[in-house]
């Protein structure tokens, strides 16, 4: 028979007050307290030394902005230089998978968990999760909300207050909500930039 814990990876309905989901909630917000509170700013070792304890992978190039919030943090994997601005969420009931050189900026919200929309099913305390998938080199304006299921490609850029339900391939420019693809990244961006931040080259 699955544990609890087996069926939430396995994207099954589970009870998430099973005794060892609660201790491994617990455990994450006994790091999160110590992330989030205490340590100092300037005390970047310590910092590390917590998120290295919170994710089930990252490395010392990982910046995170307090305060930060997550479920388990263990089903959190991300790739070298990820950086994190203030308020980011991650409910990693599911694994959530980060590539390298993301950037999120403020209030970005992963939200892997949902609920049955049959209220007696949700009254009964039944959850599901879908894993997240991001790309290299992708960058996530504020307030962006992205659900379960969702994959999002490679040098992505999604566009501030977006809802991403569905995938977004890879080089392309989304937003909205729901988050639509509006165009794919091309060299007139980066003529466009150059031209109007350097002026002086």
């Amino acid at each position: 028979m699955l544990s609890e814990k087996e069926k939430m990876l396995r994207g099954l309905a589970h009870q998430p007050n099973s005794d060892e989901l609660v201790s491994m909630r617990l455990r994450a917000k006994e790091l999160l307290h110590d992330f989030n509170i205490p340590t100092r700013p300037s005390n970047k070792e310590e910092k590390v030394r917590l998120i290295l304890a919170l994710f089930g992978q990252a490395d010392e190039s990982t910046h995170i902005n307090a305060p930060f919030y997550c479920d388990y943090g263990s089903n959190i994997k991300v790739g070298k230089n990820f950086f994190a601005n203030y308020h980011c969420t991650i409910l990693d009931n599911a694994p959530v998978t980060i590539g390298n050189d993301v950037m999120f900026a403020p209030n970005v919200s992963l939200y892997t968990v949902g609920h049955p929309i049959d209220p007696e099913l949700r009254l009964a305390g039944w959850e599901q999760a879908r894993p997240i998938t991001i790309g290299n080199n992708v960058w996530l304006g504020g307030n962006v909300i992205v659900l379960g299921g969702v994959t999002i490609g490679d040098n992505v850029v999604i566009a501030s207050g977006s809802v991403v339900t569905k995938d977004v391939p890879a080089n392309s420019l989304a937003m909205g909500s729901p988050c639509r693809m509006v165009r794919q990244i091309n060299a007139d961006d980066r003529e466009n930039y150059l031209r109007t931040y350097f002026p002086h080259i």
